[in-house]
């Protein structure tokens, strides 16, 4: 069997995943924050009409979400945002998703969305972004390193092979056997939407799971019914995810231009928006739903859960004010 570099098996594998099912929830292979607590999709909706107020609350603005699940996170937002009229009235709502089930799924929850395959053929203006895990499923690449230089992977017959390979992003110095990963895919949205800033106000804030700081390691890993599953193995049936690179995101979009505020952990994040608070009215408002609530939101902010793990990265116009969260301590 032909030989396939790995950020290739990775695309193919992750574009046939999210093609044939709906992957989220109890049912399904893995569980995110939107659908953990209604009050995560709250809280980002306030953001982003906070971030609407600074940029000078303009009549028309674009709420985009990347990679919207079934449309969750975008529901719980928009409910949020008609406590400001203004800013729900200004709203044109735009999801980049490639997916015909994830799509149906969405429009079901969203119907007024629009959408797209890819951020470049979103309309110009200025421009709100969401993304809630979805950097961790863009492919990578992974360099090992080997006598003095560096290998890169391939995957052939369910399993790894290396074959000669270089990047500019390779560190000159590191220990025999360290792998370095490179996400392409990540780098280049954040550039694509950090030139868009320069061009038209707007921000875009990126939850996800990594660490703050560049890293070596391997963090490819696969989840099947909530639980741990082979990377390699029957590409398309797993769940494929990698860690983010938050530091590598924040220089490409300062090179192209715009300004990067965090990553700081989510928990932190979520807490300076009011989440805890917030699901404290809604287990007042709701009795016998309020342990549920509450261990909810408390799986959302404690370091222990996915307080810390997760990271909140924003990247805005170079000369918009310190976006909601993101202020310092």
């Amino acid at each position: 069997m032909t030989a396939e570099r790995l950020d290739h098996f990775m695309g193919r594998a992750v574009a046939a995943y999210y093609g044939s099912r709906d992957p989220f929830g109890a049912k399904g292979d893995f569980t995110t924050a939107p659908e953990i607590s209604q009050v995560f999709g709250e809280c980002l909706g306030l953001w982003a009409a906070v971030v609407w107020q600074l940029l000078g609350e303009p009549a028309r603005v674009l709420l985009v979400e990347l990679g919207p699940g079934r449309g969750t996170l975008m529901a719980d937002a928009l409910r949020a945002a008609a406590m400001l009229p203004g800013f729900r009235q200004a709203l044109q709502v735009h999801f980049v998703e490639q997916s015909p089930v994830l799509r149906q799924a969405q429009a079901a929850r969203v119907p007024e969305a629009s959408w797209h395959d890819g951020p470049e053929t979103l309309p110009p203006g200025p421009a709100i972004v969401l993304a809630n895990e979805f950097l961790d499923a863009l492919p990578i690449r992974q360099f090992v390193r080997r006598g003095g230089g560096w290998a890169e992977r391939w995957v052939r017959d369910g399993g790894f092979v290396e074959l000669p390979g270089d990047h500019p992003a390779l560190p000159p110095q590191a220990p025999e056997g360290a792998v370095q990963e490179v996400c392409e895919p990540a780098l280049a949205v954040c550039a694509r939407l950090a030139e868009r800033f320069r061009h038209y106000p707007g921000a875009a804030l990126f939850l996800d799971y990594g660490p703050a700081e560049s890293a070596l390691g391997d963090s490819l890993q696969a989840m099947r019914a909530h639980g741990r599953a082979e990377p390699l193995a029957e590409p398309g049936s797993v769940d494929l995810t990698a860690h983010v690179d938050f530091a590598a995101c924040a220089r490409a979009a300062r090179a192209a231009g715009a300004a990067a505020h965090g990553p700081l952990p989510q928990g932190v994040f979520l807490q300076r928006l009011g989440l805890i608070s917030r699901a404290a009215v809604l287990a007042r408002s709701n009795p016998r739903q309020a342990g549920e609530v509450l261990s909810a939101a408390q799986r959302l902010v404690a370091p222990e859960a996915m307080g810390q793990l997760f990271k909140a990265l924003c990247l805005c116009h170079a000369g918009l004010p310190t976006p909601p969260g993101f202020e310092a301590a």
